[in-house]
């Protein structure tokens, strides 16, 4: 597994462990720059790996913006690196996890996105993962490597980086509970996500490994939409202290999708998968998790 020590791959591992296999994983801290495409073969060779899920990647939509060429270099010709060393090394499988923002700004007609949708990526972030997608197709036809391709919608879980939006709110509730109270700052609350709990996700990765379709391409998602302010809502709801809002501008992304909500229909015909943990359990343990990562700092 690459990205082993991001927010999905702790989870990814332990699911893989308690399912009986054997998991071996590479984070940017004990892994190859995925720019290095000598080392991900050296690695796969003495490694040997028979499924390999490729997590790792640029995931920074919003840093996007300000970092193009980066974020095209690390998620395209780092699938690359990782699709040349499974094929060298003998894998059987690669899973290559890309996301919903290939889909692009989507009107409520078209909804819900199933696989065969249009796809119109809008942000460096999302071009750079249709690029990977693209790559990891190519290796599937043209050179047989069973490749499956992972479109997961948002997902939300404890342990996320407050670079996200939901963990970013958790946090400062958080810190507003710490400090008796406070103001909880965010950008544009309109946008309506599918949002997934992120231990469902990895469920889903092992099951398109087990009984996904070589070459097919798969939503991962709830099949329902939430808006970012119910989120942020349900979250003070569940606040301690009294808690204030305000917009800050800085939040405001140059392009931002307003409503994404895709069906899962695929994945379950061919893999029996469906979400099994409620937006009202997750949000919990998003913040129940942000307020010991705050107890700990202070």
């Amino acid at each position: 597994m690459t990205g082993a020590d991001g927010f999905v791959g702790p989870y990814l591992l332990g699911h893989l462990t308690d399912a009986g296999d054997e998991a071996t994983g590479c984070g940017q801290g004990d892994g190859p720059d995925l720019l290095d495409a000598q080392a991900w073969t050296d690695l796969f060779a003495d490694v040997r790996p028979d499924v390999v899920y490729h997590l790792a990647g640029w995931s920074d939509v919003g840093g996007s913006w300000d970092h193009p060429r980066t974020a095209l270099r690390v998620n395209a010709e780092g699938t690359l690196s990782v699709l040349e060393a499974a094929r060298a090394s003998g894998a059987r499988r690669v899973v290559v996890v890309s996301s919903s923002d290939v889909y692009g700004v989507v009107t409520p007609d078209e909804l819900p996105l199933t696989e065969a949708s249009p796809l119109r990526p809008t942000s460096p972030y999302s071009a750079s993962k249709l690029a990977a997608e693209a790559i990891g197709a190519q290796f599937h036809r043209g050179w047989g490597l069973d490749v499956i391709i992972a479109r997961p919608f948002n997902h939300i879980g404890p342990g996320q980086s407050p670079r996200f939006v939901t963990a970013a709110f958790a946090d400062r509730i958080a810190q507003c509970e710490r400090d008796g109270g406070g103001v909880v700052s965010h950008g544009d609350l309109s946008p309506q996500r599918d949002l997934n709990d992120v231990r469902d996700v990895v469920r889903a990765y092992r099951l398109l490994a087990t009984s996904g379709t070589p070459g097919q391409t798969y939503n991962i998602c709830s099949g329902t939409t939430v808006a970012m302010s119910e989120v942020l809502a349900s979250l003070l709801d569940l606040a301690t202290v009294e808690i204030t809002t305000e917009v800050n501008p800085d939040y405001l992304r140059p392009v931002d999708l307003p409503v994404l909500r895709g069906s899962h229909d695929k994945l379950t015909a061919d893999t029996g998968w469906t979400p099994s943990i409620t937006l009202s359990e997750s949000l919990a343990d998003v913040l129940a998790a942000a307020r010991a990562r705050v107890n700990v700092e202070s």
